[in-house]
């Protein structure tokens, strides 16, 4: 049985790429890629079909990470649908896809740091108008949250997007 994850930040350049990239290669490693589909996306238009930030791309490479195939698009609706968890970077997107939820798919939206298990905070910081640091933290809380993530999803049907 196949499971699907989809990550969600503001414009799909920065955040939730980076998340799909990390995750998408910790499936790989642990042969899972036939059993787990991984996408991204944003709450907001403002990046449709443009590649991730140039800084995020950067950042990732240096970790060995490729982004440079995945391209911006927005969150729909029927992305409730076509994932079973749909994990928020923050809680401005968490608030903004419990608007968009029908009552039937509310069961699939959580937050990405829920996973986390070095680092206690709910949000992951928006790297866009900050430095180079930004972009190595988010991938440090990225890297960390997709572990538990992974671990998690080793150990049952799939994952629950809820409080820790």
């Amino acid at each position: 049985m196949k499971s699907s994850i989809v990550f969600v930040c503001t414009g799909n350049i920065c955040r939730s790429p980076t998340a799909e990239g990390v995750f998408t290669r910790m499936v790989d490693e642990a042969g899972l890629a036939d059993r787990i589909i991984v996408d991204s996306a944003g709450t907001h238009g403002y990046h449709v079909g443009e590649p991730p930030d140039a800084r995020t791309v950067e950042a990732a490479a240096r970790r060995g990470y490729d982004l440079s195939g995945l391209r911006a698009r927005k969150f729909e609706r029927e992305d409730f649908h076509r994932f079973d968890l749909v994990l928020a970077m923050d809680r401005g997107n968490h608030a903004w896809l419990s608007r968009l939820a029908q009552p039937s798919a509310a069961h699939k939206l959580g937050m990405m740091m829920n996973y986390a298990r070095a680092f206690e905070e709910t949000d992951v910081p928006d790297p866009y108008y900050g430095g180079e640091e930004g972009f190595e933290r988010v991938l440090d809380m990225l890297e960390d949250a997709a572990r538990g993530l992974l671990d998690e999803m080793r150990g049952s049907d799939m994952p629950r997007g809820g409080p820790r």
